[in-house]
């Protein structure tokens, strides 16, 4: 895992918080397997970045008086983050080394803006908890 602390030199406007199960377990995932550097961390809490993606993971506490309702597994239903990776084919082949379940494949897609089209190689995996990510590049 990697522990330096590095500062965000430039905050986003919108960054998730994501619940933990198991903030070590999940810190480790992030930074080892997924590539994010580890800005700082507190008690219970990290904040981290992948280029200029950020997120905050969290230990799950039932009484940190932030729950809107009953928490269960998955935690990320109905949710997916896209995250743009510097090296995302490079993302792709560590994950699969390590043998992490990719929830679907790298590959090539493309989406319309209009009459424009926007070409990407992307693929997705659940985080410890069950938040898809769809990393991109």
């Amino acid at each position: 895992m990697n522990s330096s602390h590095v500062p965000v030199t430039e905050w986003a406007a919108l960054t998730p918080e994501l619940m933990c199960s198991d903030l070590a377990h999940s810190l480790g995932v992030y930074t080892r397997l997924f590539g994010f550097t580890l800005n700082y961390t507190r008690p219970g809490f990290a904040y981290l970045s992948l280029g200029r993606a950020q997120l905050m993971l969290e230990q799950y506490d039932p009484g940190n008086g932030w729950l809107t309702g009953p928490l269960e597994q998955p935690f990320g239903r109905g949710i997916n983050f896209q995250i743009e990776a510097p090296d995302v084919a490079g993302l792709h082949e560590r994950l699969q080394a390590e043998g992490y379940p990719l929830f679907r494949p790298l590959k090539t897609a493309t989406y319309m803006e209009g009459n424009t089209a926007h070409t990407q190689q992307e693929f997705l995996v659940l985080d410890p908890d069950g938040y898809l990510l769809r990393f991109i590049g």
